[in-house]
């Protein structure tokens, strides 16, 4: 064994989970309840408004805002799920939905025909447009209304700092 490969990769691993775990202490598990708190909390509030006013999901938003904001309104599905916080999968059930209404078309990426790119229409850009105001009431309500520029930054580096980029990004 050469020493470098991945089986020594596994035994590091077998070491850690045999380890006792480093319980959290006061400041970690403050940390910790407050951004899972935000994870699972945050989403629902800032749903609610746009259910209730256009009958979009938040990731249905994300998807048709990203899209309004692209080069030519368009992007290739896995950059698109990216910037969405979602997996592929998710993504097509999405965009096939939003296809059906009119508001997004799937294409053949000309560059790479391995990649598909997703097409946000006149009708898409047309709810995005309407939708975007009951966001950003949503978004400022919610969150930054109640921070201050410091918490802005502050919340921006960390988000920055715990971001994770998937594999097939691109």
């Amino acid at each position: 064994m050469s020493g470098t490969g991945e089986h020594e990769d596994d035994h590091k691993n077998d070491q850690e989970d045999n380890e006792e775990p480093r319980w959290l202490d006061e400041q970690e598990k403050a940390a910790w309840t407050g951004l899972i708190s935000l994870v699972l909390l945050l989403p629902g509030k800032l749903e609610s408004p746009l259910r209730q006013e256009h009958g979009l999901t938040l990731f249905e938003y994300l998807v048709l805002s990203h899209l309004s904001e692209a080069p030519n309104r368009e992007l290739r599905m896995g950059e698109l799920a990216f910037l969405a916080s979602g997996s592929l999968s998710r993504l097509s059930n999405v965009v096939k939905r939003c296809e059906q209404r009119g508001w997004v078309v799937r294409t053949p990426d000309p560059a790479n025909g391995r990649y598909t790119l997703a097409e946000l229409t006149d009708a898409g850009f047309d709810i995005v447009r309407l939708a975007a105001p009951t966001h950003l009431r949503a978004v400022r309500r919610v969150v930054l209304d109640s921070l201050n520029t410091t918490d802005q930054k502050a919340l921006a580096r960390i988000a920055q700092r715990l971001h994770i980029v998937p594999d097939d990004f691109g």
